[in-house]
């Protein structure tokens, strides 16, 4: 109980710096906290929470917890769908985009999870890296293409996550992302099954490959869900789960609110810092949580000898 009163109070800390940061030199405050400040915050804090546990059903999925989103070339392939529709519907609605940027994604994870079968389970290092070099064939393949039909600028910006363009009005598509939440905590024990391995979830009653496209389908949708609306970030996904791991343990259910909570936290908090750094100039949120995240990630690689050897 503690525990979680210290995590809300430092949220509700994180959320009052968000709104007003910078508040005291602008006119017309409350219109601005109403039109941008609370979407942005909200924006910030539903767009880390969705990719925090679509960090964990990846996770459970291969089995490796040094794996996340953004290293499955989910964000790559939906990249590559949302330019084709820019070049043959680029009047298409925005609903419309994102079904084909989740298709896209959905698809770009089968080809990540056709590598990890032919690779050897007994190296955690091994399979994140391959997702390092399989998203950047897909990055680089969506570069050359936006480079031929002169659509750089509208690849960076979906390549670069940040908040500064959301209003109210742009960003209440990733409210779905709060159903997707809920869904994934009424399958919680299914998906902790599904981290055990085929055989082993098979012989306990799950169906193995129904569960899996449910988990796969919901992280294509929230990828796809966040890309569209304020771009890609990446490490979330594997930041949150795995420090709210070595916290409280591995009860997935009773870990997915925290899971939550904490990458949206996270995200929402490389967002204040991206602003206060260089104020009244913005660093993006992306470029904030890649330098954390690394640093982050590093330490997981440098641990995960030891923790197999211990």
């Amino acid at each position: 109980m503690r525990g979680w009163l210290i995590t809300f109070a430092a949220l509700a800390a994180l959320i009052a710096v968000s709104l007003l940061l910078g508040a005291a030199s602008l006119e017309g405050d409350g219109w601005l906290l109403l039109v941008s400040r609370i979407p942005r915050t909200m924006a910030a804090l539903l767009a880390g929470a969705g990719l925090a546990l679509a960090g964990v059903v990846v996770q459970q999925v291969v089995q490796n917890r040094l794996v996340e989103p953004s290293l499955t070339g989910a964000p790559e392939a939906s990249m590559l769908g949302l330019l084709a529709v820019t070049l043959i519907a680029p009047g298409m609605a925005v609903a419309g985009k994102m079904l084909i940027a989740a298709a896209c994604a959905l698809v770009g994870m089968i080809g990540f999870l056709a590598l990890a079968k032919r690779l050897p389970r007994d190296d955690a290092m091994l399979l994140p890296i391959v997702g390092i070099v399989y998203g950047g064939i897909l990055g680089a393949i969506g570069i050359w293409f936006a480079w031929a039909e002169d659509l750089v600028q509208y690849l960076g910006a979906w390549r670069l996550g940040e908040f500064s363009g959301v209003m109210m009005g742009r960003y209440e598509w990733l409210w779905a992302i709060a159903a997707l939440a809920g869904l994934l905590y009424l399958v919680a024990d299914r998906i902790t099954i599904l981290g055990l391995g085929e055989t082993q979830a098979r012989s306990l009653g799950l169906n193995y490959r129904q569960t899996r496209a449910l988990g796969l389908v919901v992280v294509s949708v929230i990828t796809a869900l966040v890309l569209v609306t304020v771009g890609a970030f990446p490490f979330v996904g594997l930041v949150a789960p795995n420090l709210v791991a070595r916290w409280r343990g591995d009860n997935l259910r009773a870990n997915l609110p925290m899971v939550a909570i904490g990458g949206g936290a996270l995200l929402l908090g490389a967002d204040v810092i991206g602003r206060a750094v260089r104020y009244p100039f913005e660093i993006p949120a992306a470029t904030v949580i890649a330098v954390l995240g690394a640093g982050v990630f590093l330490w997981l690689l440098h641990a995960a000898p030891r923790a197999r050897h211990g």
